[in-house]
């Protein structure tokens, strides 16, 4: 809670921040909402379902109740005729985050749990239930917005990290504003890009995907859009009108059925072209997009150190600076996974994502990175201590199948 509030004290210093150097884990809160207030709404408004996240105080962090609550509704509304489109935002006076990630610290938590259970002195091998449901019905939530056979429109206002990322990039349509904060910074606390994280970075341009995941930059309004993140890029004072003629139906057929998706991307464009999006204004990384694909290309994280290593450059520098605080675990399985996640769909990820995350649950990296983060507030200690000394072997076990029984499921009839 300490560092969320931190980070909404800091959000403009953040969004105009070109690097981060050592990031706040912002994802990572536990506090629940006010009062008797719920932490997710689920309602019909005109032609669209609606999801509102609604947890200021942890930044909209999702939790398993929050999975739970929003996976049937999504299928009940696919097959509901009267529900053409749905809308996720955060609900209006949830503070300034889209979704901040996962409930990390009550899973770090039921970790420690789990182990000291197991061997009565807290140093066992294996994750708790929680660890196991939330990650399970985590990913089957994020593989049911990527096949989803409605529009799917979220609106990215504000902090989108984590979890959130997993709400949003795998939908039809993922609308920025100038509030946009959008990282990947598992590595910071020992974990690594999951929620169909190896599907969607190593897709984008050259190797800014595996820049973004591996040293955890921020990006903010409209480099969302201009990186491709974002489908749409709309001022957040618009967001409201926008909602009412998506809700209204005005882009569906006049004989009443569903419009075809380029109706509706018009809509999203003529928002887009009242918004202050200009596309004239580079990206902001541009001026470093040559020295990320020569650097970032290779295929292990002591290879992208040597490389680093023999820029004499001050930005070199500064990324090995930030690498350097990453876990180095984090930093040799996050590569492997973009690699193979290139040549997967995005099931087969998914079910690749859920096997790394068990292993991370029982790894040193993970525990020490949540409680040195959230807890004590202090630099953590990993090991191994650098990717040098993580080995091969090492990085091969986070990939190994699981025992059949705890293998992710999912309904590959979608697709």
């Amino acid at each position: 809670l300490v560092m969320a509030l931190c980070l909404l004290r800091k959000l403009p210093q953040l969004a105009a921040r070109q690097h981060p150097g050592c990031l706040l884990p912002a994802m990572f809160c536990s506090t629940s909402s006010a009062g008797n207030d719920p932490d997710i709404v689920l309602s019909r408004r005109g032609c669209a379902g609606v999801i509102e996240l609604n947890r200021p105080k942890a930044l909209n962090a999702l939790s398993l109740p929050m999975v739970r609550a929003m996976h049937p509704r999504l299928l009940d509304w696919e097959a509901d005729p009267e529900v053409a489109v749905v809308l996720i935002k955060p609900a209006p006076g949830s503070g300034k985050a889209f979704c901040a990630g996962g409930d990390i610290r009550a899973i770090a938590d039921d970790c420690v749990s789990a182990r000291s259970a197991e061997t009565g002195a807290g140093s066992g091998r294996a994750g708790g239930s929680l660890s196991r449901d939330f990650f399970r019905e985590e990913y089957a939530l994020n593989h049911a917005i990527g096949t989803y056979k409605k529009p799917y429109v979220a609106f990215i206002d504000g902090i989108t990290m984590g979890g959130g990322v997993g709400l949003s990039v795998h939908g039809d349509y993922r609308v920025a504003t100038e509030r946009t904060v959008f990282a990947m910074p598992e590595t910071n606390i020992g974990f690594f890009p999951d929620v169909g994280g190896g599907f969607f970075l190593p897709r984008l341009h050259a190797q800014i995907g595996v820049y973004l995941a591996l040293t955890g930059h921020r990006l903010s309004g409209e480099d969302v859009k201009k990186c491709g993140i974002a489908s749409h890029f709309v001022n957040s004072e618009q967001l409201a009108e926008l909602e009412e003629r998506l809700c209204g139906g005005e882009w569906l057929t006049k004989e009443g059925s569903f419009g075809t998706v380029s109706r509706l991307s018009e809509l999203l464009q003529q928002f887009e072209a009242r918004s202050s999006l200009d596309m004239r204004v580079p990206f902001s990384l541009n001026r470093h997009m040559a020295d990320i694909e020569r650097h970032f290309r290779h295929d292990t994280m002591p290879q992208v150190v040597a490389s680093l290593s023999s820029d004499p450059s001050s930005w070199a520098a500064a990324q090995l600076e930030t690498l350097r605080k990453m876990s180095p675990t984090s930093l040799r399985v996050t590569l492997r996974q973009l690699r193979l996640g290139m040549h997967l769909n995005l099931a087969g990820v998914l079910k690749m994502e859920y096997r790394i995350s068990q292993r991370f649950m029982t790894n040193h990296d993970f525990v020490e990175g949540v409680r040195a983060a959230l807890v004590e507030r202090r630099q953590p200690v990993w090991q191994p201590a650098s990717v040098e000394e993580v080995s091969d072997e090492a990085v091969d076990e986070y990939f190994a199948p699981l025992p059949p029984d705890r293998e992710l499921q999912l309904d590959t009839k979608r697709v």
